[in-house]
């Protein structure tokens, strides 16, 4: 319910002449009985975000390289997050484009491995409550609306349950 939800919502990382912004335009969705699901097999050191409480920004290795980030969506110990697979920059697009140099502005935050390195989310940043506006990433609402349809398909990067339609883009 949540994912297609923070279609248009802004992510935000850092403050003042370091920060990055960008508008969300692709998640995926994940839960606790999902076997693609970090939070599949129940609560690891890796995976203990995932299992709340909600609001709060669980941070992974993928394939030991790219960080990826979800918003914890479930209460406790329920096992939900979104992935935040892309967004459309809007603020410190050139501190994004040192961050991921070479690359076209539109390669620049258009995967979830991207979308970390262009905002300079990692590791450090697992736990962080998005809901306050004082911390160094977080979710704005700044009242634009969610697609009214969007677009739905099946979830990519994953080799489990891929065909399940928990990818949601804007149009």
């Amino acid at each position: 319910m949540v994912a297609p939800d923070l279609l248009g919502k802004l992510l935000a990382a850092g403050e003042g002449a370091g920060s990055v912004v960008g508008r969300i335009v692709e998640t995926e969705a994940y839960t606790v009985d999902d076997p693609a699901s970090h939070s599949f097999r129940g609560p690891t050191a890796r995976n203990r975000v995932m299992f709340g409480p909600p609001g709060h920004l669980y941070v992974y290795r993928s394939y030991g390289i790219h960080w990826c980030a979800n918003v914890v969506t479930g209460g406790l110990d329920d096992g939900e997050a979104v992935l935040l697979r892309a967004v459309e920059l809007v603020e410190g697009v050139g501190l994004a484009r040192e961050r991921r140099s070479g690359r076209t502005d539109r390669e620049l935050a258009n995967g979830p491995g991207k979308v970390c390195q262009a905002l300079g989310i990692d590791g450090t940043h697992d736990g962080t409550d998005l809901t306050q506006l004082s911390s160094p990433v977080r979710i704005l609402d700044d009242g634009h609306p969610p697609p009214a349809r969007p677009i739905t398909g099946p979830r990519i990067g994953i080799t489990k349950a891929i065909d399940v339609p928990w990818r949601f883009r804007s149009p």
